[in-house]
């Protein structure tokens, strides 16, 4: 359980310190960056609701089909 919780404690604090040093060195300005990461984002929104709307479409295909009378 120790072992686990510092290798989760690590892995934060490594992740912090990278993102931190990839901000301070990335070629863009701020705000080029945020309107950049901004438009990642949007996009990886739009593509994760489009996903969920297709499975809700097919779920609720399949809900039908297992719900329709079957034949004797």
């Amino acid at each position: 359980m120790r072992k686990a919780l510092s290798f989760t404690i690590g892995a934060v604090v490594g992740g912090l310190v990278g993102a931190t040093l990839a901000l301070l060195f990335a070629p863009e300005s701020g705000n080029e960056l945020r309107g950049e990461i901004r438009q990642r984002f949007d996009a990886f929104t739009g593509e994760v609701r489009q996903a969920v709307a297709t499975k809700r479409i097919e779920l609720q295909d399949r809900i039908e089909a297992l719900r329709a009378p079957k034949p004797q």
